[in-house]
């Protein structure tokens, strides 16, 4: 992340305080609380995202990615342990539907659409973008299998699934859960180690700049106070957001799916956008296709495992018709646009395109959602 994100957002630190003082001082002003809570989080994910990339700058594009995707991700996880503590399972499912297809549409569409402004073409390598898109194919079928489940098995039963098929259930949600934390090691060891060929960059990038990089000791430092932050703006946030989204007459899954997905996964907005205007478009296809995968093969299980040790009840893997619908169409177009090698800015207002599209279907999706 690039000087041009301090000036810009740094001034929204301010509603750090402000979030805290609304909290003691006015705990009824719900929606106040919602929004500073939320204005307060995308800087500190920007500076967190910021100490990353001074980490990363020593690897390569696929290591680089991974961790910009992994401490990105840092906020999301956060904001989903907290609303799982409190027993918010459809908040938290909706935030994971959102940081997919969010990263995959909005993210990875905003970088193409910049990029490809500076950019006739945007190459990366195609090997290693095939092989990413398949795997998230795999975490889409991950996510329809529980569903196919649970619809099936509630036909006839009111929706509702009790006794030993409500047993079942929780433990085919927790089987799978264990297969995709599995595979995404294998994905790990595959692309790091024994083909990082695959992924190495398709474009030999010159200096972008002198700007000197940031010592372990401070860039560990920095990561470690904006996780705190993020830690307890993500708590207070959790706490006013059903509140917040009846007063601002929207559905507790647009919230999730939108609103908090944005706000949790501000790290890699501006992270991939900016390595995409810098023709670094592995780096930004390792940022925005990564921690969709991350967010699918990882962050969602670990949710699952921890649910049986944090909350009122175990978490299922058990996502609304429209939420599994909103991944399997973004998994298909991106596989599309990755396919070839190349991108330019057409292909990123697509996939942006897509994303308003899946955005006004939450909007207008009525609040009463059976699982």
């Amino acid at each position: 992340m690039s000087s041009l994100l301090k000036p810009s957002l740094n001034w929204l630190l301010v509603f750090v305080p402000a979030a805290i003082w609304l909290e003691h001082f006015r705990p009824d002003a719900h929606t106040f609380i919602f929004g500073a809570a939320c204005l307060a989080i995308i800087p500190l994910a920007g500076w967190l995202g910021h100490a990353t990339e001074h980490l990363a700058a020593r690897t390569n594009e696929t290591l680089g990615g991974l961790l910009n995707a992994t401490f990105g991700n840092a906020a999301e996880l956060i904001l989903a342990l907290i609303a799982l503590q409190k027993g918010l399972h459809d908040v938290v499912k909706a935030s994971l539907t959102g940081s997919i297809i969010g990263n995959i549409l909005l993210v990875l569409g905003a970088s193409c659409l910049a990029g490809g402004f500076k950019f006739k073409i945007l190459r990366f390598n195609a090997a290693g973008a095939r092989s990413q898109a398949t795997m998230m194919t795999l975490a889409a079928i991950a996510l329809v299998a529980p569903a196919i489940f649970h619809y099936l098995a509630a036909a006839g039963r009111d929706g509702a699934l009790t006794g030993d098929l409500a047993r079942k259930e929780a433990g085919l949600s927790l089987e799978i859960a264990i297969v995709l934390i599995l595979t995404y090691a294998a994905s790990l060891l595959f692309s790091l180690i024994t083909h990082r060929q695959l992924f190495e960059s398709a474009v030999v990038e010159g200096e972008e700049g002198h700007e000197a990089h940031w010592s372990t000791g401070r860039s560990i430092g920095v990561l470690v106070a904006a996780t705190a932050f993020i830690a307890w703006m993500s708590e207070v946030l959790v706490g006013s957001v059903e509140q917040a989204a009846h007063a601002f007459g929207m559905t507790s899954i647009f919230i999730g799916v939108i609103v908090v997905a944005i706000v949790g996964n501000a790290a890699e907005h501006s992270s991939a956008i900016l390595m995409a205007m810098k023709n670094r478009m592995d780096l930004s296809l390792g940022i925005a296709m990564g921690s969709s995968l991350q967010i699918a093969l990882f962050v969602a299980p670990v949710l699952v495992l921890a649910s049986y040790f944090i909350g009122p009840k175990p978490m299922d893997l058990v996502f609304t018709p429209a939420e599994v619908a909103a991944v399997v169409l973004s998994v298909i177009i991106t596989e599309q646009i990755a396919g070839d090698g190349e991108s330019h800015w057409l292909e990123g207002l697509q996939l942006l395109a897509v994303y308003v599209i899946l955005g006004m279907l939450f909007y207008f999706l009525p609040e009463p959602i059976s699982r």
